[in-house]
């Protein structure tokens, strides 16, 4: 065995890039669409807020200091950027970086429970329990901000 042999690696990615072969999402088993990546999310936050503001990619680009297609990478989801790039990101759309983190998980909420709803309906009269994390705390007429749902 030489040394080119032992040092090359199977390397298996946690979501294999998508083919022609693959099936749609709404093709997917019970109708679930993909659980949604943290990195989507944030993009789709960024992006949002910045069309929002009727800014140019490189408007923000200059204003962040971070290159057009970085930043253009991260919009897409392409690219899991740094909380650093992620402050730059949202200071220069005036936003702090909890304000871009908590509208990223209020999406992921509201896309989890969509999941959980389209699975508990596909499922053959069973019920599929969803718990919070920690306690629960009353603190206006929706509840807790933030809180996390684990379906189990």
């Amino acid at each position: 065995m030489t040394i080119r042999t032992t040092n090359q690696a199977d390397v298996i990615p946690l979501r294999p890039l998508p083919t022609a072969a693959d099936p749609a999402p709404q093709d997917l088993p019970q109708g679930l669409p993909r659980e949604p990546l943290w990195r989507d999310l944030v993009g789709e936050v960024l992006r949002r807020e910045r069309r929002a503001q009727g800014r140019t990619l490189k408007d923000v680009s200059e204003a962040s200091r971070i290159s057009m297609a970085y930043l253009s990478e991260v919009e897409r989801g392409r690219k899991e950027a740094s909380s650093e790039v992620l402050a730059a990101a949202a200071q220069a759309l005036g936003l702090s970086l909890a304000d871009v983190l908590a509208l990223a998980g209020e999406r992921l909420v509201s896309l989890t429970a969509a999941r959980t709803r389209t699975r508990s309906l596909g499922t053959a009269g069973g019920h599929r329990s969803v718990r919070t994390t920690g306690p629960v705390r009353p603190t206006g007429p929706t509840g807790p901000m933030g809180g996390v749902l684990l379906a189990a």
